[in-house]
């Protein structure tokens, strides 16, 4: 292991994949210019295989020589994984998180000299290079870095830019929101084999539907009230599905659900 390493992803899960796979497609990064870490040596081989990438199983010899370490753990193991890389990482290197809830305050202060840090929020449709992150600069990150983030999260979907002090709600919302959707799609086609069609059917029909109607809000611009208003015409089917989901409080459960995992991310976040 040793010099050439763009991107050292410290920890090989799913997200961390989603990323891989992204960054691949769009061609942002050779694959023998990034290594992944994990303590799985079954996950590492099915990296390897997959994606032709580097492996490792030691945090600091994969970040040493990295220009951007990716830290993809999960925020409970974190602090084990900067014990890893104290020592190792210098101001020469960019320090991307994605771990939720812990601030760049917190990642910074881990190690033993000003470390750039760039904390990012992406979502796991970057697997299908429709993610959504959310990136916010730590104090010694500079504005370059800050465009190097958004030029390799880009490649995995739209990018936003937010005061680290959102980053909570960012998680809450669209870190936690496919699953929400996912279970949104599940419900859908569950409707569509108790009115009558076959499941996979059912299930074409409902996720093409949230897909096609997510498009139409990105892309006219236009207030989702207002296109679900096109949808509703006087006495028809539209408005007596709504009026079932509103007595059903469909919308306050979405609401409690967002404001459920922004309380988490901040819980996650405390030492």
């Amino acid at each position: 292991m040793g010099q050439g390493v763009r991107l050292a992803f410290i920890g090989g899960g799913n997200m961390a994949e989603a990323l891989v796979r992204g960054i691949l497609a769009a061609r942002r990064v050779p694959p023998e210019e990034i290594l992944v870490t994990d303590v799985r040596d079954d996950r590492l081989a099915y990296l390897t295989t997959t994606y032709g990438i580097g492996v490792s199983s030691d945090n600091a010899e994969a970040a040493r020589h990295a220009e951007t370490v990716i830290l993809a753990v999960k925020p409970q193991v974190m602090s084990r994984a900067l014990d890893d890389l104290r020592r190792v990482v210098t101001d020469r290197q960019l320090v991307i998180s994605i771990a939720a809830g812990i601030s760049t305050t917190t990642l910074a202060d881990a190690f033993l000299r000003p470390v750039r840090v760039i904390r990012v929020m992406p979502n796991t449709p970057a697997l299908v290079l429709e993610g959504v992150s959310a990136l916010a600069r730590g104090t010694h990150a500079t504005p370059q870095d800050l465009e190097t983030a958004r030029s390799l999260f880009e490649a995995v979907g739209r990018v936003v830019i937010v005061e680290e002090a959102l980053m909570d709600g960012v998680t809450g919302l669209s870190g936690s929101g496919p699953a929400y959707a996912f279970l949104i799609i599940e419900a859908l086609a569950d409707a569509g084999v108790k009115v009558g069609l076959p499941r996979d059917t059912a299930l074409a029909l409902a996720a093409q539907t949230l897909r096609g109607a997510a498009r139409m809000v990105l892309d006219t611009g236009k207030h989702p009230g207002e296109l679900k208003d096109m949808v509703t015409s006087p006495g028809g089917t539209t408005i007596a599905g709504l009026h079932a989901l509103e007595q059903g409080a469909v919308r306050a459960a979405l609401i409690n659900a967002v404001e459920a995992a922004t309380r988490r991310s901040r819980e996650l976040g405390k030492p």
